[in-house]
C-alpha cells in the first residue's frame, strides 16, 4: 500500500483538487492508498489571521470568518457535482463551520485566544478539506486523525506519542480500504483529550507516522514543485531537481529551510526503511526526487545548498568559561525551558565563547533567558552579558560524499572570500554531510549563487557582466558576446549575463540579463545616470561573478576600478588611464586584486587585442627577465607615415588618418606622443619596472606652437610643414630608410622618438595601421621575440577585451 500526502496547493484550487483525485484514483488500481490532506491552499493562515481579529476585538474576524465559508461553499459548488452527495457535504461542513464560529465568537467576547482555542480554531482547515476531498474520491472513507494522532505534553510542548499512535493507526486502518482519506496535521492529547496539532508542516507527519506505521511500500509527498532542488529557485535561476538524497540529506536540507517536506517527517520512515517520493501535483509525470537508504552512483559530493535567512547568532562569552564543565548544558537547559530552537552551535577551541543561531524572532526571548541563567556571573564580571547580532543569515551546503571528498570546505571558503563574503561563524559535525556558516544577510543571494556555481551544481557557469561605454569598441563587443552567447552555452557550459549597459548619460540594468538585440532602445528610455550612481548601482546588486568592462576613455570610470576591486568586483579595461597614471594607484589597483582573490585586466591597453601584457606576464611568470621593449605602438602614426609620398603630403596624410577613423578628433593627441608615452609605461611596469609618464624622454617631430592653439589653428598651419617632410622624405628614400615613431625601454630606461629604420629591420614592412613590438629578454636574447598584427580598430579591440572577459570565465 502507499500513503499520499497532498500540500494545501494541491487541494488550493479546482484545477490542483482534480489532479489529485486523477493521482489517487489511478494508484489506486494499482494497490490501496492513505490519502493525507493539508488544509485548502492559504486557510490556515486565513484562520490565524481570524483568530487574532477576534483576540483584540476586532470586529471584522466575521468578514474573514465569512470568506473562508465562502471558500469551501464554492470549492464543494465547482467540484462535486451529485446532489446527494453535495447535500451531504454541506450538512458536515455547515456543522464544522458553525462550531468553528462558535469558538472564534467567544474568543471574540472575552477578548482571550488560548493556546487550547487557537488549536482547535487552525484544526478545522484539514477537518473541512478532509471531508471535500473525501466526497470527491467515489469509494473512498474518511477516518478521522484525532482517533488515532494522539501527543502529550513534554517540556512546555506537544510531542507524539508513537507507542500510543502506533497501536491506534493498525487499528484504525484495519480492515484497508481501497482508499482511505486522513486530515493531516491535527492531533489529540491522550490525557485531556483537547485537539492539538503537529505544527505547521505536520501533515507530511502525520502521513509519515501512518505509512511507518502500517509497513507502507512508499510514502508519497504530492506538493507545487517537480521535487529537492539544488537550491533556491526564487535566488537561483539554474537550480534543478535532486533526483535522489539520502534520508540524512534530506534532513539536514530541511532543517536549513528547505520547505519542500516539514523536517520530523524523514524520522519515521526512515527507522522502517520506507523511501519517500517528492512530486508534483501540477506535473505527475516528472518523476521528482526520491529519499531513501543508500543511493548508487552517488559521485557528487555537494547535493545541495539551503538557506535560513532572518538569523540572529547570540554569543555567550566570559573568561570563566575556559574548561568550566556544564555550561554548555546550562546554555541548552535554558532556552529548552524557554521553548526555543536553536539551528546553529559555533564553539571556539579555547572554550570562552559559544555563539548559537536562533530566529530573529526568538532572538530577545534568548538573550533574556540567557542573561537570566547567568546572572551571578555578569553581575561579577565573570562572564559577559550575551551580544546578539541580527540581520543575518545562515547557510548550509549538503552531502553525503563531503566526508569522502577532501578540500570541500577549503573550496567553500575560498570561494566566499573572492567574492568578498566573510564568514561571521560555522560549524561541521564529524558526519561531514553539512558545513554551516553564518554571513551578514545582505550577501545571502550572492553567496548562494556563487557556490552553486563554483561547486558545478549549475548546469551553466555564470558571468555577470556590467558594460560601460557604448561607442565603437563597446558597442562592438555587445555584439560580439550577442552573436557569441549560444555558442558559449553550448560547448563551453557558459552563460555571459550583461546585467547593466551604461553610456555617458543614462544606464539600464537587469540582474537577470539584458535583451542585447534592442539595449540602445532601452537606454534611450531609461533615467538619465552619471558615474556615480553607475558605482552606487552596482554594488547595491551585489551580484556573484561580476565584472566590470570599461569601453570608455573616461578619468572619472577609471576612478572607479578601485572601489570595484575592494568589492571584489573584477575589472577588464580598455581605457588605459588606470594602468598608466600614477604608479602608486597603478600598483595599489594591482594588489587590491591580489588581495580580494579578483581579476584586473587590460590587455587591449596596447595593441588592441595583440597578446603583449599577457605575454609579457607569462614570460616573467615563468622566470624570464625583460631587459629591452621596442615597439610601434601607434597605429595612427604609423598608417601617417606609411601613406606619405611625393603625391601625398604630410599634411593630407594627418587629415586622412582623421577622415579614416584612426586618429582622434583632435589629431594632437596622436601626433604629441601622448598615448604612445601610456602604453610604453604599462610595458615598462609590466615588465618589472616603477616608472611615471614624466620620466619618458620625448623626442618628438612637431613644432611646439602646433600644439598650442585651437584645433583650427592647427589645421591652417599644418600644411607648413609639408615641405620639410617631403625633403626630408626624398633623402630617408635615397638611403632605403622609413619613418616610424617607436616606443623604447632599455633597462627601465624609456624613451620616444621618430627613427629611420632601414631595409632588413623588423619594422621596415609594417604595414598600414599595425602594431609591431620586439622582446628582448634574458631567454630571447641573441633572437627577441616579435608580435605583430592589427593595433588598432574596434573589432580586434572589442576581441581583446572579450578575450580577457572570457580569461576569467576560465579561472
Amino acid at each position: 500500500m502507499k500513503v499520499l500526502k497532498f500540500g494545501g496547493t494541491s487541494v488550493g484550487s479546482v484545477k490542483s483538487i482534480e489532479s489529485l483525485r486523477h493521482i489517487v484514483e489511478k494508484e489506486a488500481k494499482k494497490q490501496p492508498v492513505i490519502v493525507v490532506v493539508s488544509a485548502l491552499g492559504g486557510i490556515t493562515d486565513k484562520l490565524i489571521a481570524t483568530s487574532k481579529m477576534a483576540e483584540t476585538g476586532d470586529e471584522a474576524w466575521r468578514i474573514s470568518y465569512e470568506e473562508i465559508v465562502d471558500r469551501h461553499y464554492k470549492m464543494i459548488d465547482t467540484i462535486i457535482t451529485d446532489n446527494a452527495t453535495r447535500e451531504k457535504l454541506f450538512a458536515t461542513v455547515d456543522t464544522l463551520l458553525e462550531q468553528l464560529k462558535s469558538i472564534l465568537f467567544g474568543v471574540f467576547l472575552v477578548h482571550d485566544l488560548s493556546k487550547k482555542s487557537y488549536d482547535a480554531i487552525v484544526s478545522y482547515g484539514e477537518r473541512l478539506s478532509s471531508h471535500i476531498v473525501a466526497a470527491l474520491i467515489r469509494g473512498s472513507k474518511r477516518l478521522n486523525s484525532l482517533d488515532f494522532i494522539m501527543t502529550e505534553r513534554k517540556d512546555n510542548r506537544q510531542v507524539l506519542d508513537s507507542e500510543l499512535t502506533n497501536q491506534l493507526v493498525r487499528s484504525a486502518f484495519t480492515p484497508l480500504q481501497r482508499i482511505t482519506v486522513v486530515p493531516g496535521f491535527i492531533s489529540r492529547d491522550r490525557h485531556t483529550r483537547e485537539i492539538t496539532n503537529l505544527g505547521r508542516g505536520g501533515s507530511d507527519y502525520t502521513a509519515s507516522i501512518i505509512a511507518a506505521a502500517l509497513d507502507a511500500e512508499v510514502l508519497e509527498i504530492w506538493t507545487d514543485v517537480d521535487g529537492f532542488m539544488t537550491a533556491d529557485p526564487r535566488v537561483i535561476k539554474t537550480a534543478y531537481t535532486i533526483n535522489e538524497l539520502s534520508y540524512i540529506e534530506a534532513m539536514e536540507l530541511c532543517n536549513f529551510g528547505a520547505k519542500v517536506i516539514y523536517p520530523p517527517t524523514i524520522y519515521p520512515v526512515c527507522v522502517k526503511n520506507i523511501p519517500i517520493k517528492v512530486k508534483n501535483t501540477f506535473n505527475p509525470e516528472n518523476p521528482g526526487t526520491v529519499i531513501k537508504q543508500k543511493i548508487k552512483n552517488d559521485h557528487k559530493s555537494i547535493k545541495g545548498i539551503s538557506s535560513i535567512s532572518g538569523t540572529t547568532l547570540i554569543t555567550v562569552a566570559g573568561l570563566s568559561m575556559v574548561g568550566v564543565i556544564g555550561v554548555n548544558q546550562r546554555i541548552f537547559t535554558a532556552l529548552t525551558k524557554g521553548g526555543i530552537s536553536v539551528f546553529m552551535v559555533s564553539q571556539a577551541s579555547s572554550e570562552n565563547s559559544t555563539s548559537i543561531g536562533v530566529r530573529d524572532a526568538d532572538a530577545d526571548q534568548a538573550v533574556a533567558v540567557l542573561n537570566q541563567e547567568f546572572s551571578k556571573e555578569i553581575e561579577t564580571g565573570a562572564m559577559f552579558p550575551m551580544h546578539a547580532e541580527g540581520g543575518l543569515a545562515t547557510v548550509a551546503i549538503v552531502g553525503e560524499n563531503m566526508r569522502h571528498t577532501p578540500g570541500v570546505a577549503g573550496k567553500l571558503f575560498g570561494t566566499l572570500g573572492r567574492s568578498g563574503i566573510s564568514v561571521i561563524a560555522c560549524a561541521q559535525g564529524a558526519s561531514e554531510t553539512n558545513i554551516s556558516f553564518v554571513i551578514n544577510g545582505t550577501y545571502l543571494r550572492k553567496a548562494l549563487n556563487v557556490l552553486h556555481d563554483s561547486f558545478f551544481l549549475s548546469e551553466y557557469k555564470v558571468l555577470n557582466l556590467f558594460i560601460c561605454g557604448i561607442g565603437t569598441v563597446g558597442g562592438r563587443l555587445i555584439e560580439q558576446i550577442h552573436n557569441q552567447y549560444e555558442e558559449l552555452k553550448e560547448h563551453s557550459r557558459l552563460k555571459l549575463n550583461v546585467v547593466g549597459i551604461a553610456s555617458s548619460k543614462n544606464a539600464i540594468f537587469d540582474r537577470d540579463g539584458i535583451d542585447l538585440t534592442h539595449y540602445r532602445e532601452a537606454l534611450k528610455d531609461s533615467a538619465p545616470s552619471d558615474v556615480e550612481a553607475l558605482k552606487e548601482k552596482i554594488l547595491s546588486m551585489n551580484i556573484f561573478n561580476s565584472v566590470f568592462v570599461d569601453c570608455t576613455a573616461s578619468k572619472d570610470v577609471a576612478q572607479l576600478y578601485q572601489t570595484l576591486l575592494e568589492h571584489n568586483i573584477n575589472v577588464v579595461a580598455a581605457n588605459k588611464i588606470a594602468a598608466s597614471s600614477d604608479y602608486q594607484s597603478y600598483t595599489k589597483l594591482k594588489q587590491t586584486a591580489l588581495d580580494r582573490g579578483v581579476i584586473y585586466r587590460f590587455e587591449t591597453n596596447v595593441g588592441a587585442g595583440l597578446p603583449i601584457i599577457g605575454t609579457i606576464n607569462d614570460l616573467r611568470n615563468s622566470g624570464d627577465r625583460i631587459l629591452k621593449i621596442e615597439a610601434v605602438l601607434s597605429g595612427t602614426l604609423n598608417y601617417i607615415f606609411n601613406e606619405l609620398s611625393a603625391q601625398v603630403p604630410f599634411s593630407e596624410t594627418v587629415r586622412l588618418a582623421k577622415e579614416n577613423g584612426y586618429s582622434e578628433p583632435d589629431p594632437r593627441i596622436d601626433l604629441s606622443g601622448t598615448d604612445v608615452i601610456r602604453k610604453l609605461v604599462i610595458l615598462t611596469r609590466e615588465a618589472g619596472y616603477q616608472i611615471e609618464q614624466a620620466d619618458v624622454e620625448k623626442h618628438l617631430f612637431i613644432p611646439q606652437q602646433l600644439f598650442e592653439g585651437t584645433v583650427d589653428d592647427f589645421w591652417r598651419q599644418l600644411p607648413s610643414l609639408d615641405a620639410d617632410f617631403e625633403a626630408r622624405r626624398q633623402q630617408l628614400e635615397s638611403e632605403g630608410k622609413r619613418w616610424r615613431f617607436v616606443a623604447e625601454m632599455d633597462k627601465g630606461v624609456a624613451k620616444v622618438s621618430l627613427k629611420a629604420v632601414a631595409k632588413g629591420h623588423p619594422f621596415y614592412n609594417l604595414q598600414g595601421s599595425n602594431n609591431i613590438v620586439m622582446l628582448t629578454t634574458e631567454r630571447y636574447k641573441e633572437f627577441p621575440m616579435l608580435i605583430q598584427g592589427y593595433g588598432a580598430g574596434a573589432s580586434v579591440t572589442a576581441a581583446g577585451v572579450f578575450a580577457n572577459i572570457m580569461s576569467i570565465a576560465n579561472i
